[in-house]
């Protein structure tokens, strides 16, 4: 048999040879396990060691077998890829939290590849989700906008409802993946702050960079928790094919045993419920107590958090003989294959910023506004005081109106007395002496209509008969 046959039959050969090797594996390490704890002056958390390591040697194996064969039944590339980077969780948890009970030193830096991945472990069980409901309803969106609106729960039961359709799907996807952000950004922030000696791991005291980064971290997962349980509730129906209730058990576990367990170890410890002192202390200082504790339950809760994952994550609805399978090489280079990711964390950040613009245009429009209703008030207040100045120059524009000179009997002046004239007359002389005129060129001014001459003998014929009446005698008017 040549080589390349050999290769082609490799679903035949390959669990016999990751048997082989975990035996071996075992053969190793219980003997070294076995004579560090008989060392003459071993510390006391040596025996914790040796405790923590019989279950992480029970659970590796169980996922392991569990992620090989979702590589020989590699049919569906699209959920199996985000299947085993969810199921590598428990070897990487449990073997970190192995090291980092035996080299306490070293725990920061063995956490922080744990930390990363547990947020890379959140974000492809949401798209493992998602990719399960774009192949069996390519249009979840409109089948969500026919169902009434997803209800928050608590803390947030009081909220508005997100509305259905796309904007609640994005909404979910983006709460969930802000943590595979916050997260790594946080375990950076901590490395930094470590190097620099503010740190202070395990000490709520806020005069050091753990508190902070801790709430930070508290708020994020939460936020990307609560964004699954809503997901959850507005899919349950369309999610039932792959026990999704189950699935987001076994996560959920995972991650409150990495991270809150430690937060309330941190606080059973500064509040002296976990005495420095005890007989069953491992470490020297208080701080070490904390850490040794939260790597020694992470050793013991991956063998539970195995069974389950298994479980939930089984392989067996992906045998399908009659499917096309992938080679054994590219099923296994694929689910290290982050392209998806960081895709996904580009629209993230092109998410985010159109968030952003969009509420920075809608306070500047606001703000617009806001300047709009205070203006027209001024402005109506500036043209009637410009209208009325208009108005006064206008009036103080008009020529004045000539005076009438009237002469009397025997070339004296008479006097002009609009007494004397009655009314009737004052009208027929005022129709004949003003015609007012609307041309665009002068608004509403009045232009005369006879000339000034016209005006005097007219005004002078009427007076003069006028007085000729009140200078006949009174007998002859009764």
């Amino acid at each position: 048999m040549d080589l390349l046959t050999c290769f082609s039959l490799w679903r035949r050969w390959i669990i016999p040879l990751c048997v082989t090797l975990y035996f071996i594996g075992l053969g190793v390490a219980i003997p070294l396990c076995i004579i560090e704890l008989q060392r003459i002056g071993a510390p006391e958390h040596v025996l914790a060691w040796f405790i923590g390591g019989i279950f992480v040697m029970l659970a590796v194996p169980i996922v392991l077998w569990e992620i090989l064969q979702h590589i020989i039944h590699y049919t569906r590339p699209d959920l199996q890829r985000h299947i085993i980077r969810v199921l590598w969780m428990v070897p990487i948890y449990a073997i970190n939290a192995w090291f980092a009970l035996r080299f306490p030193e070293a725990a920061i830096y063995l956490d922080t590849v744990r930390e990363c991945y547990e947020a890379y472990a959140i974000y492809n069980f949401m798209r493992y989700l998602l990719n399960f409901l774009e192949s069996e309803h390519p249009h979840f969106e409109l089948v969500l906008e026919n169902k009434p609106p997803v209800k928050h729960i608590v803390p947030a039961c009081c909220a508005k409802p997100w509305p259905p359709g796309e904007k609640f799907l994005k909404r979910c996807k983006h709460g969930t993946l802000q943590y595979t952000i916050v997260r790594p950004a946080m375990t950076i922030l901590a490395l930094i702050t470590e190097w620099a000696g503010v740190y202070g791991e395990g000490d709520f005291s806020f005069k050091n960079t753990w508190s902070y980064i801790v709430i930070i971290n508290n708020i994020s997962q939460g936020l990307a928790m609560y964004c699954l349980v809503l997901f959850y509730k507005g899919a349950r129906e369309e999610l039932q094919p792959v026990r999704p209730l189950a699935k987001f058990l076994c996560v959920k576990a995972v991650v409150f045993m990495s991270f809150w367990q430690s937060t309330v170890i941190a606080v059973l410890t500064k509040l002296d419920v976990i005495p420095q002192d005890g007989a069953w202390v491992f470490y020297q200082n208080i701080h070490q107590v904390a850490l040794g504790l939260q790597n020694f339950l992470i050793c013991i809760e991956m063998f539970l958090c195995a069974v389950g994952l298994a479980y939930s994550f089984s392989h067996h609805p992906f045998i399908d003989n009659g499917a096309l399978h992938e080679d054994c090489f590219r099923s296994f280079l694929s689910m290290w294959d982050v392209r998806d990711m960081g895709k996904d964390v580009v629209d993230h950040a092109r998410y985010l910023g159109r968030g952003a613009k969009k509420k920075a245009s809608q306070a500047l429009l606001r703000r617009r506004n806001d300047s709009t209703e205070q203006t027209p008030l001024l402005a109506a207040a500036d043209s009637s005081i410009s209208k009325d100045s208009s108005d006064l120059s206008s009036v103080n524009r008009r020529p004045p109106t000539p005076p009438v000179v009237v002469e009397a009997q025997g070339n004296e002046p008479g006097v002009y007395d609009s007494h004397s004239i009655s009314e009737a007359e004052w009208e027929r002389s005022g129709e004949s002496f003003l015609v007012q005129s609307a041309t665009s060129s002068m608004n509403n001014y009045l232009e005369f209509s006879n000339s000034v001459e016209e005006v005097q003998q007219n005004s002078a014929e009427s007076l003069l008969k006028d007085s000729e009446r009140r200078d006949k005698p009174t007998e002859e008017l009764v």
